[in-house]
């Protein structure tokens, strides 16, 4: 047996509990239909039309169930399949799919070769969630030209991937354990790296690195960070590559805030200068590099001609939806304060919110912006001036998602 598939087989990942599904709904991003929305569908997808989504390499299912969840509990036709190659993990992510009566076609098969198969069966899909696998595939390029071929060319994809050097420490004690534990059995491996951990001296990177938790969280999460038989880490321009090679392009990072340079530089406009004057992608990588926290890529992607127009802009029709925050709390921290502080990672990242701003931010709730103009006795063209500002920090943090339909 391939020796990721057995490690899956033993140790399902991420661990999950299908009884808890009775009690909470697990979010994130990417794969909220409001996210997708904003990101892909410039926030004005007709969801009453049938939506046909592939999540491949669905493990035991977060990313599948909140989808399904969120598009049933929207009424939307969606037409969802899973692909895995973990009959364990399958079991796992069934088991959570009838907890709560979701309506999902299930498979067990290799991505790779079943995403175009899937897509020549039924259609391509409107949208693809593929995170955490594609690093771990033989050949990761394989895994994005299977994708690629499976996606529609008016659809788009949500991906994870692992970053360098938010796992510094990661990649040199995986060295280590499969020099030592390579012919152990799987329940001895995880014992023995227990007993290693416990005995590491404290210059150990890994032990530095205060970023790293899931080894803390269950004997799977263990595994998969530091027992992994393939583990391919991305820099953001490396994943940008692997993108274009498959003819997609980047849409988002999540979140932007965290890749932009000069939120780690000092105030110098010569710096300033410098980085305004890079392409994009390697912008985007010294920011990574500055930031040292970042751990995953989680990134909206789509076909190289329209990526660059796929998400919601400022406009009249945009329906603003905030997320982890209501718009009167909100106003009232910029009426306060000026700013938002958010935390990533460790660090905190400072939102400009104009205290000017207050009366706007309290009426975000999902009314166009040209109504909320006009309601403030503002034209467009100084509300957006005024706004515009408000809505850059806001999205890129992730805070603020535009979507016609999906409340």
């Amino acid at each position: 047996m391939d020796p990721v598939r057995r490690h899956y087989e033993t140790y399902p990942y991420p661990e999950r509990d299908p009884a808890d599904e009775a009690k909470r709904l697990i979010e994130g991003s990417p794969s909220d239909p409001r996210e997708i929305d904003h990101f892909l569908f410039r926030g004005r997808r007709d969801w009453s039309k049938p939506f046909r989504a592939l999540v491949a390499g669905g493990g035991t299912g977060d990313g599948l169930i909140q989808l399904a969840a969120r598009l049933a509990a929207a009424k939307v036709p969606a037409d969802i399949t899973y692909v895995d190659m973990s009959e364990a993990s399958r079991a796992v992510a069934e088991a959570r799919a009838a907890a709560r009566g979701l309506t999902i076609r299930f498979e067990t098969g290799d991505l790779v070769a079943r995403a175009p198969e899937l897509a020549a069966e039924g259609g391509p899909f409107d949208y693809i969630d593929c995170c955490g696998v594609l690093h771990h595939l033989p050949e990761p390029q394989a895994g994005f030209d299977a994708l690629s071929a499976a996606l529609s060319d008016e659809g788009g994809m949500g991906l994870m991937v692992y970053a360098p050097y938010g796992r510094t420490g990661v990649y040199p004690l995986q060295e280590a354990f499969q020099s030592l534990l390579a012919d152990d059995a799987p329940e001895q491996k995880v014992a023995r790296a227990k007993a290693t951990l416990k005995s590491l001296p404290q210059t150990n990177w890994f032990l530095r690195n205060e970023h790293l938790s899931d080894h803390e969280q269950g004997d799977a999460g263990l595994y998969d960070l530091l027992l992994h038989d393939r583990d391919r880490p991305y820099t953001i321009e490396e994943l940008c590559a692997s993108l274009g090679a498959a003819g997609l392009g980047l849409v988002s990072v999540l979140e932007p805030v965290r890749y932009d340079p000069l939120q780690y530089l000092p105030d110098d406009p010569v710096l300033a200068e410098r980085v305004k004057a890079m392409a994009p992608a390697a912008r985007l990588g010294l920011g990574e590099r500055l930031a040292g926290n970042i751990r995953t890529h989680v990134v909206y992607a789509a076909r190289t001609a329209r990526a660059g127009k796929a998400m919601a802009p400022l406009s009249p029709e945009a329906r603003p939806r905030l997320r982890g925050v209501a718009p009167r709390a909100l106003a009232v921290e910029a009426q306060k304060k000026g700013r938002l502080r958010i935390a990533f990672s460790g660090h905190r990242h400072a939102l400009p919110l104009d205290k000017s701003l207050a009366p706007i931010l309290a009426r975000l709730d999902g009314r166009p912006l040209g109504a909320i103009a006009r309601e403030g006795g503002m034209d467009w063209l100084l509300f957006a001036q005024k706004f515009g500002p408000a809505w850059r920090a806001l999205t890129s943090a992730n805070l603020l998602h535009c979507s016609e339909r999906l409340p």
